[in-house]
């Protein structure tokens, strides 16, 4: 990889592609300006109308390259975390913080931070960090080339837009054999779906994973979405961490979970944090994340690994996440009428099993006064068919809630599903600011309400909470100056 200097940050584009940058930037613009959002899809959109090759423009422009961050869940958070990993060790990532991550919005991205003749400020400091939709990256990979790739999982999530998650795997499985030997796999060890995939590279593979069985399901859960090898052999399981993700083997022998690069140690899973041992080779490093459940353990290990691949210290790996904030809407923290609001985001039957195990953590002995609204939509960003909602473990919340409002678009099937579950809703309330009033309302003063959203659900709750509390729009929402995360206050 050619890396440019400050003095010579690269060819600039052509007239076309100057005239898509100008457009671009334009309807970013006035997208702020009209309050529309914050330009964070319809710049990419109108650019590359007129350019629709813009994007190809940018690879050589960054030089450490750019890293995709893939998979079904935690895409952007582990982005986010990698980004401020990066700041940490002085470099200056070009990402796409607001979770827009199909081509329009990496392209909006590169449009923000491009001057109109396609150029990057500090090139040579610079590194791609894109979250990038599981099924769009086969088609963006020969374009972007990136140094590295991470993949975090493979879930069941949106089978009306995506399918099955076999025909995503086999996407990713063509698309890692036909691709430069330079290039990185980052893989989770434990996803059988997600592991097995080293097979298809010729590069170098980081893999990382759990490696504490203390924090193992006492069961298999009904949401495990990979009972097969590619053999056809069924997989079993020493340990299941969530899902199909555990300490798997196939039952051939043919295949089986090898010991992580970067594995987590120690896990210990509270109320509102997490804290594990970081091991890489003879390196161990104690970390307390301010996020809690296990998921949001895999997430610092894979923005960890993706960091070794990046070739960059551990120490300030470790720094960088533990003082990072969380990213918009994911354990996000606001407070409104003098009660702390957590937003998560739950959007497939793995996920929300996760958020309801980081809401009731067995050692927690006031898990029964949980304040939850909870948001269930059916728009496209979230998948017409909401019937995944019966393959999630909402029982657990049985004898643990102190109030709960159902809310979103589907507000009544999803308080059918929780009355199945053994847990009452204090009331259907199908607009969200009116379910917002209602839900705090009965949040004691000085109490948590947790709110738990599908995603649309989620960015329009969002809005709602941070006008009330004064925090910024999500667009805005993470740091963009050049300066270290770790070791900043907050």
């Amino acid at each position: 990889m050619s890396m440019p200097s400050e003095s010579d940050p690269g060819p600039a584009v052509g007239v076309r592609d100057r005239a898509a940058l100008l457009l671009g930037r334009l309807a970013g613009f006035a997208s702020r300006r009209l309050r529309r959002g914050g330009g964070t899809a319809l710049p990419g959109l109108l650019a590359t109308s007129v350019a629709p090759d813009l994007i190809e423009a940018l690879p050589d422009q960054l030089g450490h390259g750019v890293v995709a961050v893939t998979g079904t869940n935690g895409k952007t958070t582990t982005t986010h975390l990698l980004a401020a990993i990066v700041r940490g060790a002085g470099l200056r990532p070009l990402t796409n913080r607001s979770g827009a991550n199909l081509e329009r919005g990496l392209v909006s991205a590169y449009l923000a931070e491009a001057d109109l003749r396609g150029r990057l400020a500090e090139a040579s400091r610079r590194v791609g960090i894109f979250e990038i939709d599981e099924a769009a990256l086969p088609a963006l990979w020969p374009r972007l080339r990136p140094r590295a790739v991470v993949i975090l999982n493979l879930f069941r999530d949106q089978l009306d837009r995506y399918g099955e998650v076999h025909s995503v795997g086999e996407a990713w499985s063509e698309m890692l054999r036909g691709s430069d030997s330079e290039t990185i796999a980052v893989l989770n060890a434990d996803d059988p779906s997600v592991a097995v995939l080293a097979e298809d590279t010729s590069g170098a593979v980081i893999t990382f994973g759990v490696e504490d069985p203390e924090v193992a399901l006492a069961a298999a859960e009904h949401a495990a979405d990979a009972r097969l090898c590619r053999c056809g052999e069924p997989f079993e399981y020493e340990a299941v961490y969530m899902g199909h993700v555990g300490r798997w083997r196939c039952r051939s022998g043919d295949r089986r979970r090898r010991p992580p690069t970067v594995a987590a140690e120690r896990v210990e899973l509270g109320a509102a944090s997490s804290t594990f041992e970081l091991v890489v080779g003879g390196e161990r490093h104690a970390v307390t994340l301010p996020q809690a459940g296990l998921y949001s353990v895999y997430n610092a290990l894979a923005a960890a690994a993706a960091a070794v691949a990046l070739g960059l210290p551990l120490t300030v790996v470790v720094a960088a996440l533990q003082d990072a904030a969380p990213a918009f809407g994911r354990q996000e923290r606001l407070w409104v009428r003098n009660r702390e609001v957590r937003i998560f985001l739950a959007k497939n039957p793995t996920g929300l099993n996760e958020v309801l195990r980081a809401l009731t953590p067995q050692h927690a002995a006031a898990a029964s006064e949980l304040h939850l609204l909870m948001l269930l939509n059916d728009d496209i960003q979230d998948g017409r068919d909401v019937s995944w909602i019966y393959d999630a473990d909402l029982e657990v919340l049985a004898g643990r809630v102190g109030s709960l409002i159902c809310s979103g678009a589907r507000a009544d099937d999803l308080a059918l599903r929780l009355t199945l579950a053994g847990v009452d809703p204090d009331a259907v309330v199908p607009d969200s600011r009116s379910a917002i009033d209602e839900a705090l309302a009965l949040t004691p003063a000085g109490s948590r309400l947790e709110v738990v959203a599908t995603y649309t659900a989620m960015l329009d709750v969002r809005e709602s909470l941070a006008r009330a509390a004064g925090a910024a729009p999500y667009w805005e929402s993470a740091p963009t100056e050049d300066v270290p995360t770790a070791g900043r206050s907050r």
